[in-house]
């Protein structure tokens, strides 16, 4: 923990964090992770990112305590990647990083897959075998 952190707790405060904050720091996380093609936001983060703005917590919903976290992340994965091996470095990573920034226990970190990118390769092979 930082001293910040400690000096607010010795001296009887409280940190507390917006859930937007927790989902911002996991949703980073997870899109450091290889073979995470990208997070799904539905329907109004596809309308915001139209608009030119950058969600950070797309695809992330989270429960925040005084004391503890929970993580859901919705991706998308890269064709061809291992699932399980992604979602793992995913928990590890999401973990990590929201333990060190905020001091929060996470007790769990649920991956969703929303679907296969499969990018513009293997786009492009589709296209040529339906010619055939």
């Amino acid at each position: 923990m930082s001293e910040g952190i400690t000096k607010a707790i010795d001296q009887g405060g409280k940190i507390s964090f917006e859930d937007e904050v927790i989902a911002i720091i996991a949703g980073i996380a997870a899109t450091e992770v290889e073979g995470v093609a990208a997070m799904s936001g539905g329907i109004v983060g596809g309308i915001a990112e139209k608009l030119g703005m950058k969600n950070l917590s797309k695809g992330v919903k989270v429960e925040v305590g005084e004391k503890e976290t929970a993580v859901d992340l919705y991706i998308i994965v890269e064709y061809g990647c291992r699932i399980p091996e992604v979602a793992w470095n995913i928990q590890e990573n999401v973990k990590k990083a929201v333990e060190s920034m905020t001091g929060l226990k996470v007790v769990e970190v649920n991956i969703h897959v929303q679907g296969i990118n499969f990018g513009k390769e293997t786009k492009e092979v589709r296209d040529q075998q339906r010619v055939k």
